[in-house]
C-alpha cells in the first residue's frame, strides 16, 4: 500500500510539473487568451510595407488626360504637358517634381492612351510593370462615364472587376510598386464651365462626352436627370477606386481631390473646353505631388 501511494504521489508530481511546463512555454511564446502575442504583433507591424514619399521612378497609365490630349493643339495628344510625366516647365509634372529635370526623361514612362477605359487598364499596367517602377499613377474612368448614352456607361460591377484585375496583375508582376490613384474629375462641373458659351456648345456637338454634354442648355427633366445620372456614376466609380485601393498596402487614393477640384474655364483646353489645358495639367501635377509626398494618406 505504501508503494502504491508513493507511485500515485509521483504521478501527481509529474503531472503538475508538466502543466507548469506548458504554462511556462505559453508565457515565453507570448500566447495570451486571444492566441496572439504583443511581440508577434509588433514584429508584423515592423515588416509591413511603408509608403515611400520619394520614389525614384514613375510610370503613368490612364486615358487622354494623362496624354495631354487637346492641351497643345486640336485633336492631338501632347504628352510633354502631361501632369504625370511631362517635360513642359509650365506644368512642372509629377515626374519632374519627384525626379528633377535631368532624371525624369530616363526614369519615367507614359502608357496612358486617349480613349482608354477601365477595361484597358490591365494591359497598360502590364506594360508599366516591365520597368518595376517605384510609383505608378492611375487616372482612368472618365471614358467609362463619357459615352454616347447613359445606358452605355460601364456598369459599376464591371468597373470594379476591371480595377481589381489590373491591380492584381501589377502586384504579380511588380510587387513593390506603389500606386497613386487619382479620382475621376467631376464631369458635371466641366459642363457648368462651358454650357453658356455658344462657341463651346458648337464644339461639344462634335461628339465630346455626349452622356453629359448633349443638349447642354436643356433644362427639361430628362436632360437634367441624364446629367445627374452621369455624375452619380462618377461618384460610384470613385468609391470603387477608393475601396479597392484601400485593400492594397501600397496603394494611395487621392481622397477625392481631383473630383473636388474647382476647375475654371481658363484651366481647360481652348480647343474643346473639357480636357485640362496646360494650366489644368499643372494643377493636377500639384495635387498629385502633394498626395504622393505626404507622410500620411488623405483622410
Amino acid at each position: 500500500m505504501r508503494t502504491t501511494a508513493a507511485r500515485r504521489r509521483a504521478r501527481r508530481t509529474l503531472a503538475g510539473a508538466g502543466a507548469a511546463a506548458v504554462l511556462l512555454a505559453g508565457t515565453v511564446a507570448g500566447c495570451g487568451p486571444g492566441g496572439s502575442s504583443g511581440a508577434g504583433d509588433r514584429g508584423a507591424q515592423a515588416v509591413a510595407p511603408r509608403w515611400n514619399t520619394a520614389p525614384a521612378s514613375i510610370a503613368a497609365v490612364g486615358d487622354s488626360i494623362t496624354r495631354g490630349f487637346d492641351a497643345c493643339s486640336v485633336l492631338a495628344d501632347c504628352p510633354e504637358v502631361s501632369w504625370a510625366t511631362g517635360s513642359d516647365p509650365e506644368v512642372h509634372s509629377l515626374a519632374v517634381r519627384l525626379l528633377g529635370d535631368a532624371e525624369a526623361p530616363a526614369r519615367s514612362w507614359n502608357y496612358a492612351a486617349t480613349g482608354s477605359r477601365m477595361a484597358d487598364l490591365p494591359g497598360q499596367l502590364a506594360e508599366a510593370a516591365v520597368h518595376k517602377p517605384d510609383l505608378v499613377t492611375v487616372m482612368v474612368g472618365s471614358n467609362d462615364a463619357c459615352r454616347p448614352t447613359t445606358s452605355s456607361m460601364t456598369p459599376v460591377a464591371e468597373f470594379r472587376a476591371g480595377f481589381e484585375k489590373a491591380l492584381a496583375g501589377l502586384r504579380s508582376a511588380s510587387p513593390a510598386s506603389q500606386v497613386y490613384v487619382s479620382s475621376i474629375p467631376d464631369l458635371q462641373r466641366l459642363w457648368e464651365q462651358g454650357k453658356d458659351s455658344p462657341m463651346i456648345r458648337q464644339v461639344w456637338k462634335l461628339g465630346i462626352c455626349q452622356s453629359m454634354l448633349a443638349d447642354p442648355l436643356s433644362a427639361v427633366s430628362g436632360a437634367t436627370a441624364r446629367r445627374e445620372q452621369v455624375r452619380a456614376r462618377v461618384v460610384e466609380y470613385n468609391e470603387v477606386l477608393r475601396e479597392v485601393c484601400a485593400k492594397d498596402a501600397l496603394c494611395r487614393y487621392d481622397g477625392g481631390a481631383v473630383f473636388q477640384y474647382p476647375f475654371a474655364a481658363d484651366q481647360l483646353s481652348r480647343w474643346d473646353w473639357f480636357h485640362p489645358g496646360k494650366e489644368g495639367q499643372a494643377r493636377l501635377a500639384e495635387l498629385a505631388h502633394r498626395q504622393v509626398t505626404a507622410a500620411q494618406p488623405p483622410r
